[in-house]
């Protein structure tokens, strides 16, 4: 009796095993120590196999990034709670940020610290990615403003630089609470939840938000809206 042929895995679940090693690999190893010989051990194929289904190693990491980058979105897009109150839909943003990145922290450390250190063309899919949650939050703070009736400075000038801050400190934090014990000396502490660290975001940007919406404005020595004799606004 003839041995048992095992059963043949099909092209996109082989591919989608690849990409999962070549993230560890990416995030364990950064992008110009990592090889496609370890890629290929830790997905239990042939380095040729690799080559045939994903071309070079740049190709594989580009995409890499772009499967992670559009996990995050779909992630960040799929916690909204759709038609709450604009606070609760970035809350519920953020909650699905963290979560997602706490639940994938290699992808996370690959779009977060691989790819933008390595140039074109990678660091433009990481761009592309940031555009997209970047327009999502400056739409969420656009819509904050105007339930409030703030329609004139803030919502004109200020929503979309308020959006790049909030999304440059949630990646910082998310960077933070995603310290693996491996990483450094904070090992040992617990690391929050993806509730819990939205609600710190929340806690850090929302209450100054509230501020804006309702007319205040922090000025050096309280000069807030005044000019000097010049016309200068100080």
């Amino acid at each position: 009796m003839g041995a048992v042929k095992s059963k043949r895995v099909p092209r996109a679940v082989r591919e989608q095993q690849m990409l999962d090693a070549a993230v560890l690999t990416f995030a364990r190893r950064g992008y110009s120590a990592a090889s496609m010989d370890e890629i290929a051990e830790a997905a239990g194929v042939s380095k040729p196999l690799v080559y045939l289904y994903l071309n070079s190693k740049e190709d594989l990491f580009s995409t890499v990034i772009r499967r992670e980058s559009e996990a995050l979105v779909a992630a960040v897009a799929a916690a909204v709670e759709p038609g709450a109150t604009a606070d609760r839909q970035l809350w519920s943003g953020l909650k699905g940020f963290f979560a997602h990145t706490a639940a994938h922290p290699h992808g996370w450390a690959v779009l977060h610290q691989q790819a933008r250190t390595h140039g074109e063309p990678f660091t433009r899919e990481v761009a592309a990615m940031r555009a997209e949650i970047i327009a999502f939050v400056t739409k969420l703070i656009g819509a904050a403003a105007k339930e409030t009736g703030c329609v004139g400075e803030l919502a004109e000038r200020e929503v979309a630089g308020l959006a790049h801050a909030l999304v440059g400190a949630a990646e910082s934090l998310a960077e933070w609470v995603n310290v693996r014990a491996d990483e450094g000396t904070s090992g040992e502490r617990e690391h929050p939840s993806a509730k819990d660290t939205a609600a710190t975001m929340m806690n850090f940007v929302w209450a100054g938000l509230g501020r804006l919406t309702e007319g205040g404005r922090w000025a050096p020595d309280g000069l807030a809206g005044q000019e000097s004799a010049s016309g200068v606004r100080r």
